[in-house]
C-alpha cells in the first residue's frame, strides 16, 4: 500500500503544470522561453555580441547569441534578466518565479551503511563528486542545448525531481533528476547532440555513469547503466545509443537516473523533455535507494 500511494503521488505530480511560460514580445531582440519555476530551465537568444546578466551575474552566451539560465530548486521568487546590446542599449525582464511544493519520500529498513557511509566509502564518494564536477567544468561554445530534447528511455517514472528523501528517518539531499524504470539492457539514447565528458564505471552512488556536454555548461547525466557504449571525448548526436539501462551503483532495481545540470545547478528534466511517452504512464514497483 505504501508503494502504491507513493507512485500515485508521483504520477499526479508529473501531470501538474509547473509555471507560466516565459515569452518575450516578438519585436524584442531579447528572447526568453521556458518554465519560470523553481527547477526551471530558461533558454534565450540575443544578437551576437550581446552581454547577458541574471540577477546581476554574468551569463555565458554562444557566438551565435544563444544562452541558458537555470533556476535552482530553492530559488527566490524573482529573477531579473538584462541584455546589454552592442549598440549601447539594453533590455531588462523581471520574472516572477513560481514556487513548488516538494514531495517527501520516506524509505525505511535500509542497510545503515547505505545511509551513513563508512570512512572508506566517503573517500570514494568525494572522488566520485570531483570526477563529476570536473566533467561539468568546461563552458563550451555550442548551442546544442537549444534542440528539442528526446526522452533517453521509455519506461515507468519511479522518482521525480525535487523530492526530499528521508532514509531510515534521516533527511538526505533532494533528488535532482528523474528515475525511469525499464527492463535491464534497454538502450539509452542521447537526448541532444553533445560531447561525452565522462564515461566511467563502478561509482559508489551512480554505478556506471555517462555525462554529456551540450554547450555552455549544460550537461546530462545517465546513472546506473549496465553497459557504457561511448568513450570520453566522443561526439554524439541526438538519438544515438550511449549505453543500456541497468542497476549498478546504489539502487535496488533496473532504472535510469537522468539528470540535467547547468553550471552546477540541477534543474528539472521534466519540462525540458516534454510530454511523457505513453509507456511512462503506468505506475511501477521499483524502490530506489539513491
Amino acid at each position: 500500500m505504501k508503494h502504491f500511494k507513493y507512485f500515485c503521488l508521483v504520477l499526479a505530480l508529473c501531470a501538474l503544470p509547473l509555471a507560466v511560460l516565459a515569452e518575450a514580445p516578438p519585436s524584442s531582440p531579447l528572447q526568453i522561453e521556458g518554465d519560470v519555476a523553481q527547477g526551471g530551465f530558461l533558454r534565450g537568444t540575443v544578437p551576437p555580441g550581446t552581454r547577458v546578466r541574471s540577477n546581476g551575474s554574468e551569463v555565458p552566451v554562444t557566438s551565435s547569441g544563444a544562452f541558458v539560465i537555470p533556476i535552482a530548486r530553492d530559488a527566490a521568487p524573482w529573477l531579473t534578466v538584462t541584455a546589454f546590446f552592442a549598440d549601447g542599449t539594453s533590455d531588462q525582464r523581471k520574472l516572477t518565479v513560481a514556487t513548488r511544493a516538494w514531495d517527501i519520500q520516506r524509505i525505511d529498513g535500509l542497510p545503515q551503511n547505505q545511509v551513513t557511509p563508512s570512512q572508506s566509502d566517503l573517500i570514494a564518494i568525494r572522488e566520485e563528486q570531483k570526477k563529476i564536477a570536473d566533467s561539468r567544468a568546461k563552458i563550451r561554445d555550442s548551442d546544442a542545448f537549444m534542440q528539442s530534447f528526446l526522452w533517453p528511455v521509455v519506461g515507468t517514472i519511479t522518482g521525480i525531481y525535487g523530492s526530499q528523501r528521508i532514509l531510515n528517518g534521516e533527511p538526505r539531499a533532494p533528488h535532482l533528476g528523474i528515475d525511469i524504470a525499464a527492463a535491464e539492457g534497454t538502450p539509452i539514447k542521447a537526448p541532444a547532440d553533445g560531447v561525452v565528458t565522462l564515461a566511467t564505471r563502478n561509482l559508489f552512488f551512480n554505478g556506471n555513469l555517462v555525462i554529456l556536454d551540450h554547450g555552455l555548461g549544460v550537461t546530462t547525466a545517465f546513472a546506473h547503466l549496465a553497459q557504457i557504449r561511448v568513450i570520453s571525448g566522443q561526439t554524439v548526436h541526438r538519438g544515438d545509443i550511449i549505453g543500456t539501462l541497468g542497476k549498478s551503483g546504489r539502487t535496488t532495481g533496473p532504472n535510469l537516473h537522468f539528470g540535467v545540470n547547468v553550471r552546477g545547478v540541477g534543474v528539472d528534466p521534466g519540462p525540458i523533455l516534454g510530454s511523457l511517452p505513453e509507456a511512462n504512464n503506468t505506475a511501477g514497483t521499483v524502490e530506489l535507494k539513491r
